[in-house]
């Protein structure tokens, strides 16, 4: 016999999404519910909450939907173009709040603190994409600004460009990022050369250049830990 599914709307009210959130706090409520709320239909046999726990399974949670791109959701069954519009806006709503807010705002502690901010989104990019991230003297994340896309290039990046953002924001401090999208993160020759011309410019700036971090698919390298570009 065929599994009887129920429409939220014919769910017990205390069972709702969004009567839970009204009643409970969001914090109450499973990451399947709150995805749910924002797909808020389901499809043919199936509701909103049952997609949603699909999709999370199918993409290995909220990082794997942060990480996969317009198409590839799109692509499936019962989420159209305004389902994928509403959740990629909403995680890049959560991804920009990250960087908010004062004493709340994004601490780099370590190369591991710059990878679990960068590399979700960068591993997934097509192309080789160079970032600097801006942080102030308790390294707490100020901007994250995209300097450069394009295979990395020392007669291509502007060094100028890569401390930009950091001048205008009295920055004490940057980290460079930027990935590989053969997904190997062995830093080249190039990258060697590009890291060595930023620390070099950063030290007559007066902005500590703290890392370049190389982003490969579920690695990464620091540069700086390797000794590479930055001396010993």
């Amino acid at each position: 016999m065929a599994e009887y599914q129920l429409r939220i709307r014919e769910m017990p009210e205390h069972e709702k999404p969004r009567e839970r959130l009204r009643d409970y706090g969001p914090e109450a409520l499973s990451d399947g519910e709150l995805l749910a709320i924002l797909l808020r239909v389901g499809s043919v046999g199936i509701n909103a909450v049952q997609l949603s726990q699909q999709l999370l399974r199918e993409f290995g949670g909220w990082r794997g939907l942060q990480r996969a791109g317009f198409h590839d959701l799109l692509g499936r069954h019962g989420v159209g173009e305004a389902k994928t519009a509403q959740l990629k806006a909403a995680l890049e709503i959560g991804r920009r709040l990250a960087l908010l807010g004062g004493e709340d705002r994004v601490q780099i502690k370590s190369p591991a603190d710059v990878a679990a901010l960068m590399q979700v989104e960068m591993s997934h990019l097509d192309q080789e994409h160079l970032r600097a991230i801006c942080v102030n003297t308790k390294n707490h994340v100020q901007k994250i600004h995209t300097v450069y896309i394009g295979s990395l290039n020392a007669s291509m990046v502007r060094v100028g460009e890569v401390f930009r953002e950091a001048i205008k924001l009295n920055s004490a401090a940057l980290i460079v990022v930027h990935n590989h999208p053969s997904g190997d993160p062995t830093p080249s020759a190039e990258d060697v050369l590009v890291t060595r011309q930023i620390v070099d410019a950063g030290k007559l700036l007066d902005i500590d250049v703290l890392d370049h971090l190389v982003i490969g698919q579920g690695r990464y390298v620091s540069m700086r830990e390797r000794g590479l570009g930055f001396g010993r």
